[in-house]
Formats: structure tokens, sequence, C-alpha cells
């Protein structure tokens, strides 16, 4: 069960330690004090050892790619969005994979946004968060829609948070079971959960089971943390379906990941599918 060293990892979740002020989205939500006025970033009472310190580099960007180099990320999903992303994906497009962060509540502005990204950067998916948005949208929410039709016709995934989410927001909008709602009208989307889908990861493998489009990203949790159901699945009839996704540096180091994941206890058949090949597909790389 060794995790190999040189696979060339893909990591479908990175950001960039460029301010804390890209989460006062949440902030302005929540009603909790240490939400509102406490937290560098909303999350912070989940994580220890949090990489706090490289926020606010003078070069955001080279931080990242020593990181990524120092273990084995070959590329990394971002997103597209301001000017430190779109240096990135214009100075290192064989390091960087262009993601859209899509919010129902725009409507048709963000489907026409997500053609113009598509065209520009070669969009190869769309990310949300449900219980982030101002008002928030369940997943199975008509909103939704146009979205994940324009993912269909685009051919291209969406990577969505589900399970209790991490801010002190509310939680009923990412319900894992709302999931099936979609994966019955749009049979041919590819639909990733992110943020661990926590705690219906039994429900997440039986509706991956269900569903061929379905899959699971580890985004937001330390290696140690994986839930038993999903590492089970994965070892049996789920190779194919769950894929690596890190939470660098919103939360987590890639030092702290990358030592613990060698004890998940994934089969050898399993790791590199989990860290490269089952991104490689999705994402049509």
């Amino acid at each position: 069960m060794s995790m190999p060293l040189d696979i060339g990892v893909i990591d479908t979740m990175v950001g960039f330690p460029v301010g804390f002020e890209i989460y006062d989205f949440i902030r302005k939500q929540a009603k909790d004090w240490d939400t509102r006025e406490t937290f560098q970033f909303p999350v912070e009472y989940l994580f220890k050892g949090a990489p706090k310190d490289l926020f606010g580099a003078d070069d955001p960007v080279a931080v990242v790619l020593h990181e990524m180099d120092r273990f084995g990320i070959e590329r990394a999903m971002i997103g597209c969005e301001g000017d430190v992303s779109q240096h990135a994906l214009a100075a290192h497009p064989d390091r960087f994979i262009p993601s859209m962060s899509v919010d129902p509540n725009r409507g048709m502005d963000d489907i026409r946004k997500m053609v113009e990204n598509y065209e520009r950067f070669g969009l190869k998916a769309a990310t949300a968060f449900p219980a982030g948005y101002v008002p928030q949208v369940p997943i199975n929410d008509r909103r939704f829609y146009p979205i994940y039709a324009k993912c269909c016709e685009l051919d291209i995934p969406i990577f969505v948070c589900a399970g209790v989410p991490g801010p002190r927001i509310k939680m009923a909008c990412q319900q894992v079971e709302l999931i099936d709602d979609v994966m019955y009208d749009f049979p041919d989307l590819t639909f990733v959960t992110r943020h661990g889908c926590e705690p219906w990861t039994d429900l997440a493998v039986k509706l991956m089971l269900k569903w061929p489009g379905l899959h699971y990203s580890t985004s937001a949790f330390a290696p140690k943390y994986y839930p038993r159901d999903i590492i089970d699945y994965a070892n049996t009839r789920g190779a194919d379906k769950i894929i690596y996704a890190g939470y660098f540096p919103m939360g987590l180091s890639l030092e702290r990941i990358f030592n613990e994941l060698p004890n998940v206890g994934f089969k050898d058949d399993v790791w590199p599918k989990f860290l490269r090949e089952n991104a490689t597909r999705v994402l049509k790389l």
C-alpha cells in the first residue's frame, strides 16, 4: 500500500495566498462574532498549523509553485478570476488548470462568463459553494440548472461543496441527498463533490454507485481524517471515483498533506488513479 513518489500529482484545489479579504463573502452572511470579526479565515477553528504566514507574499505564484515542486505536484487547478490567477495561467499554462467559480444568483451573466472563460482560458471546470452564496442556493435549486446545462454543453465537470460547511453558516443547501435530483435531471453531467460530504459519506458512496458521472474529491480534509467510507469505497468499487484535492493555502499546508498521505491505506492500484489518473480523465487533460 505504498504511495508512489514520482507520479506527477494533479491537485484539484489550490489557491494563492493573496489576502484574507477573499473571505469577506462568507462574513457577510455569518452571525457569530468570531467569523465576522476575529477569524482571519472563516474555518481556522477547524485547522491547526494553517499556513497563514504565507498570505500577503510579494509573489504568491512563486510561493505556490515552490510548494508544488517540493511535493511532486505537476499541475494544480485554480480559479481564473483575478489578476494573480490570470497571470499564473498565462505564465505557467503547463502547471495551472483553469476553473471558474460560479454563482447561480448571477443568472445569465455567469453563463456568458463561462463561455468567455472557456474561449479565453480553455476553462476545464466550474466550481460552486452553495452555502457560500448570498442568498444560499441549494444544490438542486433550479437556479443552478442553467449552469449544469452549460457544463454539459461545454463538456466540463462541476466541483460542488457538499455536506456540513466549515464556516458557521447554514448547511441545508448542501445536503448530499440533493445531488440525486441533479444527476437524475443531468445524466451526462460530471459532478465532483468537495469538502467531505459529512455526515452523509455513506449516502455519497451509494449515489456514486448509482450515478456514473458522480465523483468525490478530498478537498479541505487532512488525510488522517479522510472518511472511512471513502477509503473503503476507493479500495473496492470506487477506484475510478475518488480524486485528490488539497486545501492549500486556505487551511492546510502541502507539507502536512503529503506527510499524512502515505498512511491513508489505499491499495497499490488506487494511488495512481487517486493522485493523477482520475483527475486527468475528469478534466480531460
